[in-house]
C-alpha cells in the first residue's frame, strides 16, 4: 500500500489498483460548497463506484461530509430549501478549506460561511484496510462549534419537504447503480428504508462496460447521535445516515460533535448472510 500526496489530493494504490483519490484542496466552484471529497472510490477489481459532478446535482462529490442546513448556512452545495418556497438559490452556500495534516490521515478543516466566518473546526481522522476481496474506510469527523452561538443542524425535511431528510456523511454513486439492490439490518431491505432506522445498511450496483457489481457496506458507530438513513436506488444512487432527517441536531457553542463511519467495498455482489457475518466480526 502507498500513499502519494502531491499537495491537492491523497492517492491511495494497492496491488496495482488505485482504491481512491481524496481532493483536499479542490478547484470546485463555490456554488457547489468546496470541500475535500473521495472520488474515484474503486474496488480492488479497479471498478469505480462513485459518480461526480453528475449533471442533475452538480454539488453532489462522491463520498463527503456536508450539512445542507446549518442555522441558515448551506454546507451541500447548489439550491436550498425554503419553507413555503421550494428550492431557492441563495447566497449562503460556504465552503470546507482543509488548513493542515496533523499526522498520516488526520487533517484539520474549517468550515467558513458564505459572509466569510469560520463556524467550525474540524479534526477529521482516515484510516482504512485491505481484505481479501474487499477494503474499507475508517472516517472520524470531531466538528467543534466555534461560531460563538448554537448551531442547528438540519435538513429539508425538517423544513417541510417530504422524504428530504440528507444531512451529513453522503456517498453518491456511479449511474449505472441506479435501481441497485439496498439491503439492511434485522431483515430490511428496498427503498422502503428512507427515513428508517438500521444499523447497518449495504447497496449492492452493477456496472456498465464490465460484467461485475460491486457492494458497498455503511456502518455507523454505536456511539454516534441517533440517525436515520437517506437512500434511493432512483432516480440515481444516494445514501446517508443523515444526523438531521427529521429535527434538528443542536450543537452548543464549544462543544464538540464526533461521528464515526466504516464504509467496506466489496468486489461482488454479497448477500445477506456475508454482509451479517462482516458486520458481527467487527468491533468499534
Amino acid at each position: 500500500m502507498a500513499i502519494v500526496d502531491d499537495g491537492r489530493m491523497l492517492t491511495l494504490r494497492v496491488r496495482d489498483v488505485e482504491l481512491f483519490r481524496y481532493t483536499y484542496r479542490p478547484d470546485t466552484p463555490a456554488f457547489e460548497c468546496p470541500c475535500p471529497s473521495f472520488h474515484p472510490l474503486r474496488t480492488l477489481d479497479g471498478d469505480v463506484v462513485t459518480g461526480n459532478r453528475p449533471h442533475d446535482h452538480r454539488w453532489h462529490k462522491g463520498l463527503a461530509m456536508t450539512a445542507s442546513h446549518l442555522s441558515g448556512e448551506n454546507f451541500w452545495g447548489g439550491v436550498s430549501w425554503v419553507t413555503g418556497e421550494g428550492y431557492q438559490v441563495l447566497p449562503n452556500v460556504g465552503s470546507l478549506v482543509h488548513r493542515t495534516f496533523d499526522g498520516p490521515g488526520i487533517e484539520q478543516i474549517d468550515w467558513i460561511t458564505a459572509a466569510g466566518e469560520k463556524w467550525i473546526s474540524e479534526r477529521r481522522q482516515i484510516s482504512y484496510g485491505v481484505g481479501s476481496d474487499f477494503w474499507w474506510l475508517d472516517l472520524t469527523f470531531e466538528l467543534r462549534n466555534v461560531r460563538g452561538a448554537v448551531l442547528e443542524f438540519g435538513s429539508p425535511t425538517v423544513f417541510g419537504r417530504e422524504q428530504a431528510g440528507y444531512c451529513g456523511f453522503f456517498w453518491r454513486g456511479p449511474r449505472s447503480f441506479t435501481g441497485g439492490t439496498v439491503l439492511a439490518a434485522d431483515g430490511q431491505s428496498g427503498p422502503e428504508l428512507m427515513g428508517g432506522r438500521a444499523g447497518w445498511l449495504a447497496f449492492v450496483g452493477e456496472h456498465d462496460e464490465v460484467d461485475r457489481k460491486s457492494t458497498l457496506l455503511f456502518i455507523g458507530d454505536p456511539a454516534n447521535p441517533d440517525f436515520r438513513w437517506f437512500v434511493r436506488t432512483e432516480p440515481f444512487a444516494v445514501v446517508n445516515p443523515s444526523m438531521a432527517f427529521y429535527e434538528e441536531l443542536v450543537l452548543p457553542p464549544d462543544e464538540t460533535l464526533k461521528l464515526r463511519y466504516r464504509l467496506l467495498i466489496g468486489n461482488g455482489a454479497w448477500d445477506r448472510d456475508r454482509l451479517e457475518d462482516q458486520v458481527w466480526t467487527w468491533g468499534w
